[in-house]
């Protein structure tokens, strides 16, 4: 006999955007966007008409003129949703959430006392949409990513329960897009080979698909193209990295554009790994280039670091071997750091004052700790008196390019 389809995934639907259209209901039924230089995220409305999250501003203005901006209320953001998972959490305490505004839940171990899992899930509903005020949708299925595909086909507002005796059925006809883990640019590359839905993807032969998209990633996918996926549900998962982004437009690749822009995302990254006692050994930086194609280069440390100022010039340093390695890309989009590898800020061990290369970037050194001991002298004086109080004079960036530290820090509460 099948298993039980028991794993919950629950999203609230456009949910920054649903959040602002509660907050004031003149909006509601229009296009809105959450952000300014950059949309943060958009309304249905707005989707419609081709604006998505990430977009420049400028852009998403010329595709939908109606377009209203919002600035954002990152304390409603946490308390709904907040509020939203703490519903789910009543049906049980198998919880893994993932974001914000979304959560796993396995109700396995809850069918004696609330019923089926669909049963469930639409109390979950209509109890989010009563005492919260949002809309949310959700997918049952037996593994965490059919039931995160199932809220997505769900959408918007919608219940949608995968039967186990028919998931290959349901799966193998949805577009690859839908997958997690399938961004523009591998949709781009199955495409090209004629892979548009999960089915063909299903179909394509082991080794031909880790040579197109690489080893690890060609694996992970054939698998959940089958629907294996051994995940279970994390009750005390913790954010595995933190990371920043600046939408440039369209942005000459010089050290006047890009200096700035990496100092005041590695400002706005060890910031938050400070103020959480973290710190990471892998640091990754991301360039975009006019087209939208992009690359990452990344390093790993012998010993975490989360000073600003290290972090930057790494970050520097990165993006200037991928541009040496691009020459003719001229033009950049977007730029971005990421820190993984991440790790408890413990006490520093100390290095030998030794003459050593890169001193000022090995945070054990002296030259390194005074750096950390800056930071957060720093950290200090903006905790009192706001993050403008005080901060780095080599950082000049419009800060409307930057996507706010409220709006991530949504995202990474369990850092």
């Amino acid at each position: 006999m099948a298993a039980v389809a028991s794993i919950l995934h629950a999203d609230l639907d456009a949910f920054y955007a649903s959040v602002e259209q509660l907050h004031n209901p003149a909006l509601r039924g229009k296009p809105i966007a959450v952000g300014g230089g950059v949309v943060l995220a958009a309304s249905y409305e707005a989707k419609a008409f081709g604006v998505r999250g990430g977009m420049p501003g400028r852009r998403a203005r010329q595709l939908c003129p109606e377009l209203v901006f919002v600035s954002g209320h990152y304390k409603e953001y946490q308390r709904l949703g907040d509020a939203a998972i703490d519903v789910v959490r009543d049906f049980t305490p198998r919880i893994e959430r993932i974001s914000i505004d979304e959560a796993f839940a396995d109700v396995t171990g809850s069918i004696h006392l609330f019923g089926a899992p669909a049963d469930m899930a639409a109390s979950i509903r209509r109890r989010v949409r009563a005492e919260v005020g949002l809309p949310i949708s959700v997918g049952v299925a037996r593994t965490n990513h059919l039931a995160k595909i199932a809220s997505q086909v769900a959408k918007p507002d919608g219940l949608l329960v995968v039967d186990p005796d028919t998931e290959l059925e349901f799966l193998h006809d949805l577009p690859v897009e839908l997958m997690w883990g399938i961004g523009p640019v591998t949709k781009g590359r199955l495409a090209e080979v004629g892979v548009l839905t999960i089915g063909q993807l299903a179909d394509m032969p082991g080794r031909s698909l880790e040579r197109l998209l690489g080893t690890a990633v060609g694996g992970k996918l054939g698998a959940l193209a089958w629907n294996r996926d051994p995940r279970a549900i994390e009750t005390d998962r913790r954010a595995g990295s933190v990371s920043a982004q600046s939408a440039l437009g369209k942005r000459p690749a010089t050290d006047d554009v890009i200096g700035p822009t990496l100092r005041h995302l590695a400002d706005r990254v060890a910031t938050r790994l400070r103020a959480k006692s973290r710190a990471g050994r892998t640091i990754t930086a991301r360039v975009r280039f006019a087209d939208l194609s992009s690359i990452t280069r990344s390093v790993t440390l012998p010993a975490a670091i989360s000073a600003t100022t290290i972090l930057a010039e790494i970050a520097e340093d990165l993006v200037a071997g991928a541009l040496a390695d691009h020459p003719h890309e001229q033009v950049l989009s977007l730029l971005a750091i990421a820190v993984s590898h991440l790790e408890d800020d413990a006490v520093l061990q100390l290095e030998l004052p030794f003459e050593l290369e890169d001193e000022e970037r090995r945070p054990g050194t002296k030259k390194g700790a005074a750096r950390w001991v800056l930071d957060r002298a720093v950290d200090s004086v903006r905790e009192r008196f706001g993050r403008d109080a005080v901060g780095y004079g080599s950082v000049a960036l419009d800060k409307s390019r930057s996507v706010p530290d409220d709006f991530r820090e949504l995202a990474e509460k369990d850092l």
